[in-house]
């Protein structure tokens, strides 16, 4: 079976641009095998069938490498991000570039601390905390190139979450589903407001899969306003 899943794991990544060596696949398996271990004791995944993992978490996560292949040096905030989607198997396919996983929920980042150390991934950590509190600490806003989140709110919410950690020229890169031309649309005044600029959305087609899948990337051309992001909560109950 783990033969089997490298394989796919391989292949498929290459659908989607991504080369993907032996190693890095069988990090990836080391990586399946512990999400689902722990997911046994907590909730990390709904998804528990191997094969859907390899798609609907590991290649997904890896839709956004074919854009980062102008970056030599490459810093990512990755928020939200739950078991390490999409930051961990970034880091595993671009083991240059520096990662930081952002989680509210300290068990997830035990999690994440694990398979850090399985896989000897250097460059890379996780804390714990709320977008809210980080990105107001001088060590942590516009400290990034490159802000990320996958599957955690809407667009108007997550642009105040994630654009006061982004660099003036860097991006927040989404990664949205079906609705995300109706969450661009609502989520315009909030890029704006907090310095976002152009926006970009790119498809994203996953081999096997029908459901639509985009990434968007908002590039920030001003400074965010120091009352953003507002308290805990505040995002979510009224978005920009």
């Amino acid at each position: 079976m783990d033969e089997f899943l490298a394989q796919k794991i391989i292949e498929t990544a290459e659908l989607v641009g991504v080369k993907v060596g032996m190693k890095e696949a069988t990090d990836f398996l080391t990586y399946l095998n512990l999400l689902l271990d722990w997911n046994q004791r907590m909730n990390l995944t709904a998804i528990t069938d191997p094969e859907e993992i390899v798609v609907k978490h590991f290649i997904d996560s890896l839709a956004l490498v074919p854009h980062l292949k102008e970056y030599p040096t490459l810093s990512i905030l990755d928020v939200g991000t739950g078991a390490g989607f999409p930051g961990i198997p970034l880091k595993i396919v671009l083991p240059h570039i520096n990662v930081v996983l952002l989680d509210s929920l300290k068990k997830r980042v035990l999690f994440l601390d694990a398979v850090i150390g399985e896989l000897g991934l250097k460059g890379i950590s996780a804390v714990h905390g709320r977008a809210e509190d980080f990105g107001k600490q001088p060590d942590y806003r516009e400290a990034f190139d490159i802000v990320t989140s996958r599957a955690v709110a809407k667009l108007s919410v997550l642009s105040e979450l994630c654009i006061p950690f982004v660099k003036v020229g860097g991006n927040f890169i989404s990664y949205k589903g079906a609705k995300a031309d109706e969450e661009i649309n609502e989520a315009q005044n909030a890029i704006n407001v907090l310095g976002g600029a152009k926006l970009i959305r790119v498809e994203v087609i996953l081999p096997g899969l029908e459901d639509k899948r985009a990434l968007i990337f908002v590039t920030k051309k001003d400074h965010t306003p120091e009352k953003y992001p507002r308290k805990a909560g505040m995002p979510e109950k009224k978005p920009l």
